[in-house]
């Protein structure tokens, strides 16, 4: 009789174990997934960067520089975007993104504040096209960039509880880093002023 106890709390016991397993790999490829999308976004967005670009050349002829270096953090954004989708959660891959998508963002904060000095590129057709595509792009980033600490969120906080955290160790699940982009100008004071 004991031996049928002992067996039944055993296989109970491997159930649980399995059961944790699993949801260790579910919530794994839940982030990975929820990546895949801020990668289809990214991509989207790295697409449009070089048709704004071409629109710009013609009317800011004496800002190359500007131009150009919008082209490189692109490109540096790009490959950081595809060495993040190899390794999703990876904390390398997401901070080599984080800071290329930092870098791009700055370039094109620089090349919008230029575009406004020019009053016949704002008014293009192509590029009021553009800049709505892009407009988009950037919603829809953020949204996926949400949905991916969430699911980040969850799978570290699932390995880290216990008994998970045993499993988990056991088979080498490792935290998932967070994809946080650094907004400069999110960080800077409200200026309010009454006047």
């Amino acid at each position: 009789m004991e031996l049928w106890i002992t067996l039944g709390l055993m296989v109970v016991l491997i159930f649980f174990l399995v059961g944790i397993y699993n949801k260790l790999v579910a919530y794994r490829n839940e982030y990975k997934n929820a990546f895949a999308q801020i990668d289809v976004q990214l991509t989207r967005r790295y697409d449009l960067i070089p048709n704004l670009v071409e629109t710009a050349k013609g009317y800011m002829k004496h800002e190359s520089e500007t131009l150009e270096a919008v082209i490189k953090a692109r490109n540096a954004a790009a490959s950081a975007s595809h060495n993040a989708a190899t390794h999703p959660g990876e904390k390398s891959s997401m901070k080599e993104l984080a800071a290329a998508e930092t870098l791009l963002s700055g370039s094109l904060g620089k090349f919008f504040a230029l575009s406004e000095s020019y009053p016949d590129l704002k008014a293009n057709e192509t590029m009021i096209n553009l800049m709505d595509e892009l407009t988009s792009s950037e919603n829809k980033i953020s949204f996926a960039r949400q949905s991916f600490n969430d699911s980040v969120m969850r799978y570290n906080t699932l390995r880290e509880q216990f008994p998970s955290n045993m499993v988990a160790n056991f088979f080498a699940f490792t935290a998932a880093e967070l994809l946080e982009i650094e907004d400069p100008q999110a960080r800077k004071p409200v200026k309010i002023s009454f006047s």
